[in-house]
């Protein structure tokens, strides 16, 4: 009989933000597979479980991952822990989880602190509709070119940053996006929690005279403003897209969507005005 892999969700900071189940999970699997067995050593020792440990950390997944299907497939038990949070969401974890489900072995969710719900929570904006974007990619252009992708989303927007590029992000968010309100919360239930609430370039001005330091969420404001415009109007701001390098089908794409007009139409009437 196969094992089961527990995906468990570990505290993001404050080791006591983390479940009974967890704890209780962690203490029964016969094998614990780590992203950094160094750092989840701190929080097993502090609940004094000790359990075989195997790490699975960046180019290590693939590699690692045939390993601990063996043991899943022999019987044995594994909870899958990341540095903080849940596996697999902004962490290594997925290869494992795809591979286990293909070969037929239960995968059980043991959930947990979330930093991008935690965030979104205090944030002050909108929770009805969000997507989670999590990091930008790191090259000014390519960054750049997600967020003009994202420029006429209406939900509201949550992202991850490293410190070494909070700046660079909320300069291209400002120059983007223009002046909508975010939250940004820094070292999210650790010690030095800082939140920080305004328009872009207000955080931005504020983070400049900070501490840069730690992981940071950034939860920002949706498109806001008046749904309906005209023909002549939206076949502008399709225009406008494409001068920023969209290709014209992505273009319409997003404009129709954004404010529920025919892809098709849209589509040809573009076409006309050339």
């Amino acid at each position: 009989m196969k094992g089961t892999l527990y995906i468990v969700s570990t505290p993001i900071g404050n080791l006591e933000d983390i479940t009974s189940r967890a704890l209780r999970v962690l203490k029964e699997v016969d094998v614990i597979a780590a992203e950094d067995t160094r750092h989840s050593l701190k929080l097993l020792t502090h609940y004094g479980i000790s359990k075989p440990l195997v790490s699975y950390w960046g180019e290590k997944e693939k590699v690692k991952s045939t390993e601990i299907l063996k043991k899943l497939n022999s019987g044995q038990t594994i909870a899958l822990i990341s540095d903080a949070g849940t596996p697999g969401i902004s962490d290594p974890g997925s290869v494992l989880i795809k591979k286990a489900l293909e070969e037929g072995i239960r995968v059980a969710s043991i959930p947990g602190a979330s930093a991008l719900i935690a965030a979104l929570s205090i944030s002050g904006l909108s929770t009805e509709k969000f997507t989670f974007i999590g990091f930008l990619p790191v090259k000014h252009s390519q960054r750049q070119k997600v967020l003009k992708d994202l420029s006429l989303e209406q939900r509201t927007l949550v992202f991850y940053e490293a410190p070494h590029r909070i700046l660079e992000a909320l300069s291209d968010m400002k120059e983007i996006l223009g002046e909508r309100k975010i939250t940004i919360v820094k070292e999210i239930t650790k010690v030095h929690e800082e939140v920080f609430r305004g328009s872009i370039s207000e955080i931005l001005s504020r983070i400049e005279e900070t501490t840069i330091a730690g992981e940071y969420v950034i939860v920002v404001e949706g498109r806001t403003g008046e749904r309906r415009l005209t023909s002549d109007d939206a076949l502008s701001e399709v225009d406008a897209l494409m001068k920023k390098g969209l290709g014209r089908k992505e273009a319409v794409r997003k404009i129709a969507q954004a404010y529920g007009l025919s892809k098709k139409e849209l589509y040809d009437r573009s076409l006309t005005r050339e």
